[in-house]
């Protein structure tokens, strides 16, 4: 199986939930106020480790993340490359989850995950075999130089920009080998204004479908703003994924259901580390990810893994198993 680094954002998450989101100049109770460990990089190794894949985590955090990163390393996680800063507070966020429906709003300020530096990139990948997977989003600093030294040393580079900035539209993708993103994020880097309702792209209970070849036309117009050699994954929410390489036909995969939507907060990150740790599984050619041996398996792999997160409330805390997903899958398949 094909290491994988994954050098992200690692968060403590405080969870309130909601009647409904607060808008400008709204004051509204809380019913509900929970802290659980959180940020896209460190559910995204949660992720990963739960999916069976060999994983470390590289990252910053603050002497207030310590019991987090003991977490992370009982799950599975090698975390010997998480620096502790004993200058910053770990980075956090405030999430608001609406009671129905399980919508979210998150507030973020970065804190440790932005006080990485070109010394710990150096550190960190010196020690990373050629080949191995290298995981990056978009909460931490030094994220270009990554990038480049990452690729110099001939690591498989996998980018999900996200959350999306607008740096990321000028950002330069040549070093990346796999770019994982979902329709708003496409339609950004694409230079288009992306207006998607919330509840139509995140409920995956009540979705409707998309005017015919509507994310074939998203994807394809990403292809004109991507390089030519960088294998495009598009996640689609509640109307599933479809992942495209170079010079070879594209796989569309629909979302599953498993029952009542109560908390998207962690759903994409699911996605990602199942469909990564699936890939991992196959290894890695020259050419890229070995396909159709593996890439329908691996996303209707992400995409039930995902469906099963979102019946549970909590970020890292509803990411499923593998056993447990290759239970559900059983089921659909029987």
């Amino acid at each position: 199986m094909t290491q994988i680094l994954n050098f992200g954002s690692l968060n403590l998450d405080h969870v309130y939930t909601m009647p409904t989101i607060v808008r400008p100049g709204q004051t509204l109770p809380s019913t509900r106020y929970e802290i659980f460990a959180g940020g896209k990089g460190a559910n995204q190794s949660v992720a990963l480790a739960r999916a069976g894949a060999r994983v470390r985590h590289a990252g910053r955090v603050g002497e207030d993340g310590r019991q987090m990163v003991d977490a992370l390393s009982q799950m599975g996680v090698d975390t010997r490359w998480i620096v502790v800063d004993s200058d910053l507070p770990t980075g956090h966020a405030i999430i608001q989850v609406e009671e129905t429906g399980g919508e979210n709003a998150i507030l973020l300020f970065p804190g440790a995950n932005h006080a990485i530096d070109d010394e710990q990139i150096s550190t960190t990948l010196r020690e990373a075999e050629q080949g191995t997977i290298l995981l990056l989003q978009n909460e931490i600093s030094r994220r270009i130089s990554l990038l480049s030294e990452a690729k110099d040393r001939g690591l498989f580079v996998v980018f999900n920009p996200a959350p999306f900035t607008p740096d990321i539209a000028a950002t330069d993708l040549e070093c990346v080998d796999l770019l994982i993103v979902n329709e708003t994020e496409a339609a950004s880097i694409c230079g288009a204004s992306a207006k998607l309702d919330r509840h139509q792209a995140n409920a995956h209970n009540h979705a409707e479908t998309d005017p015919e070849g509507v994310p074939e036309k998203t994807l394809a117009r990403l292809k004109e703003h991507v390089p030519q050699q960088t294998q495009r994954l598009l996640t689609l929410g509640a109307k599933g994924a479809i992942f495209e390489a170079p010079g070879q036909p594209s796989i569309r995969i629909p979302a599953e259901d498993a029952g009542e939507v109560v908390d998207t907060t962690a759903a994409g990150d699911t996605f990602v580390g199942f469909y990564l740790a699936e890939v991992a599984r196959s290894g890695i050619t020259h050419s890229g990810i070995k396909r159709f041996e593996t890439d329908e398996q691996a996303l209707r792999m992400a995409s039930a893994a995902a469906a099963l997160c979102v019946t549970i409330v909590g970020a890292q805390h509803s990411i499923p198993t593998r056993p447990r997903v290759e239970e559900f899958m059983s089921t659909r398949d029987a």
